[in-house]
């Protein structure tokens, strides 16, 4: 399929991308700086029955991790039943001690998952990273199918592809199904925040109030939308699209200033919902990551359907004897780090850094993970008038009300950077489209 008609126009489609202000921030040397988040035209394709067999598997690791997330907060029996190492998940950064004992409404954690998969050149597909905290970029494919819609029509008329701006009422719906009686706020740090753009989208499309933390305060153990007037609304639904620590100082850092005080003692006595429920980032740690499919047995009873990259933990004695002998075909990951920073791959070491990395490996073998190099298949995209290859990932969301449901789209992320595996837009990666066949 060349769908050459929308490829035509290309510069026209980022060109209208600019002018809506499709951009994301990332702060380097201490300086907030935009940039374009560049689209190419020719969209991934998947096709109906493979799409079918993809959100199977996403619906089945989703709720798997859901029940992780209740359990680790309520009665810990996957820590008890040692199927998870204790001091995994007490020592990860996502875990939050006064989360425990907190069921959110509904018992959901994981509303918005964003989960990263990538397909070998076998077209088998893997499971590269969970993202549960503040997952983003759904809308960057919804607001580009927008504009390629209207500048080649002809396109949508010629291939069948299913519709995906329907995000904004899943989300919708996702959002009411946990309201506990109120309005529903989609909670941004504001301007200058890297995802900025899509806060202030989603707030348009799903006809939820767009409020900064100072926009928002507690009284009396209920939670309020403060308008421009001083007019108070009560608030029963917030979609914070701010990390956890910031959120209540009250609670987790004291010196936040865009959280809202006493608002987590709000959610406690279930008098409003938060999406996602915070201590959430306990799941999706890179080193909880390679306990999911045990997860899918333990909880669900299921064999897992997507399967992991192959990941070794330098924790495990046999696992660090096996990333050792095998270093070099490794790639290597800071559990704590996210965006693309902290990857290594080790062919590209020196030998005195492969001998640091080692001796730092040892040392701090919780820190890391180690995975197999999968040859992601290449996608197409056009550079200088040409068609050439880049390495490309999808990430597909997945929302939680009354059941899962998979987005019939997903952001597709490539490299721009012919010799990189690394396709975060943070690391200069562009995006694009993803169709999923309707028939």
């Amino acid at each position: 399929m060349q769908n050459i008609e929308l490829t035509k126009r290309a510069e026209t489609v980022n060109e209208l991308l600019a002018r809506y202000g499709v951009k994301f921030g990332i702060y380097k040397n201490n300086e907030f700086k935009e940039q374009l988040f560049p689209f190419d035209t020719i969209p991934r394709i998947i096709r109906k029955d493979e799409f079918a067999y993809l959100e199977k598997g996403l619906k089945q690791r989703v709720m798997a991790l859901n029940c992780f997330i209740r359990d680790i907060y309520g009665e810990k029996k996957i820590i008890r039943d040692k199927v998870v190492p204790e001091e995994f998940v007490y020592i990860s950064s996502g875990y939050l001690a006064p989360c425990d004992g907190v069921l959110p409404p509904r018992g959901i954690y994981t509303h918005i998952a964003g989960i990263d998969l990538v397909q070998g050149r076998n077209d088998e597909w893997y499971v590269l990273e969970d993202n549960l905290r503040v997952p983003s970029g759904a809308s960057y494919p919804m607001i580009a199918r927008e504009i390629c819609r209207k500048s080649s029509p002809v396109t949508f008329e010629t291939y069948h592809v299913e519709d995906n701006r329907y995000y904004a009422k899943l989300l919708r719906r996702t959002m009411d199904y946990v309201n506990t009686g109120g309005h529903t706020v989609i909670l941004t740090p504001g301007r200058y925040n890297a995802a900025y753009f899509e806060h202030s989208y989603f707030a348009e499309k799903t006809g939820a109030h767009l409020a900064t933390g100072s926009e928002l305060m507690v009284e009396d153990d209920y939670l309020y939308f403060v308008d421009y007037s001083g007019r108070r609304e009560k608030v029963g639904a917030v979609y914070r699209r701010i990390s956890d620590e910031y959120l209540d100082p009250m609670t987790f850092n004291e010196e936040s200033v865009i959280g809202i005080p006493h608002i987590y003692d709000v959610y406690r006595k279930g008098h409003v919902a938060l999406l996602n429920a915070p201590g959430n980032g306990v799941a999706d740690d890179k080193g909880i990551y390679y306990f999911v499919p045990k997860m899918v047995r333990y909880y669900l009873g299921e064999e897992p359907i997507l399967q992991n990259a192959p990941t070794y933990l330098p924790y495990y004695e046999e696992d660090m004897r096996y990333v050792l002998e095998h270093f070099d075909d490794l790639v290597l990951k800071d559990v704590a780090e996210a965006g693309g920073y902290g990857v290594v791959f080790a062919d590209r070491m020196t030998a005195q850094q492969k001998a640091d990395f080692i001796e730092l490996l040892k040392r701090e073998p919780r820190r890391f993970i180690a995975q197999e190099v999968i040859d992601f298949k290449d996608i197409d995209i056009v550079e200088d008038a040409r068609r050439v290859p880049r390495k490309a990932d999808l990430r597909a969301f997945v929302l939680m009300a009354d059941e899962p449901i998979v987005w019939k789209s997903g952001l597709t992320r490539f490299s721009r950077d012919p010799d990189s595996f690394i396709v975060n837009s943070s690391q200069g990666g562009g995006f694009k489209d993803t169709w999923v066949l309707s028939q």
